[in-house]
């Protein structure tokens, strides 16, 4: 018995099905691009790809300032944001944000040494990376980036995106008595 659904039979609620996304908690980067007009935007859609060669991958929206800035930079960063950078997480994801250099006006950054793109102090980890493939994926483009520099900074907590909300790891208690 096949019953397997095509694509143009699938009825999806957006809305049920934003709701079934935010289930899977996420870590929170930014992304950012240098040069003349840098620009800096929160993502949660990022993923290691491939360690041969050394790969990633951040989703943008195509309607989104950075999806224009990344195609004409050609190399980006991401930095992955510590717990105690949930403020850097909404301050990128603000649209009301100024635009260019003045949007990293509120946060310590320092430039990527191979791409001048600005890298977020207080990171738990950094990558550079030169926009390696990009895919078409619905509303949004895959951007693949072939790792230039990657460093972990930190070993604190990262904050973390959970059911549209930023949250913080709690440790659960190890059961070992002492």
């Amino acid at each position: 018995m096949d019953i397997s659904v095509g694509v143009d039979d699938a009825v999806v609620d957006p809305a049920a099905l934003r709701r079934a996304f935010a289930a899977f908690a996420t870590g929170v980067t930014v992304v950012t691009v240098g040069g003349r007009t840098p620009h800096g935007m929160t993502a949660n859609a990022f993923t290691s790809v491939s360690l041969d060669p050394p790969l990633l991958l951040v989703c943008v929206d195509r309607e989104a300032v950075m999806h224009r800035h990344l195609v004409a930079a050609g190399s980006f960063a991401v930095s992955v944001l510590a717990a105690d950078q949930e403020h850097v997480a909404r301050h990128f994801a603000d649209r009301r944000r100024p635009l260019g250099a003045a949007q990293f006006d509120v946060v310590d950054w320092r430039p990527g040494r191979l791409t001048g793109a600005p890298l977020i102090t207080g990171a738990l980890a950094s990558f550079e990376c030169a926009l390696w493939r990009d895919y078409e994926g619905g509303d949004h483009t895959i951007f693949v980036g072939r790792l230039l520099s990657a460093e972990k900074l930190h070993e604190e907590d990262a904050v973390l995106f959970l059911h549209g909300r930023f949250r913080q790891i709690t440790p659960m208690p190890s059961g070992v008595v002492r």
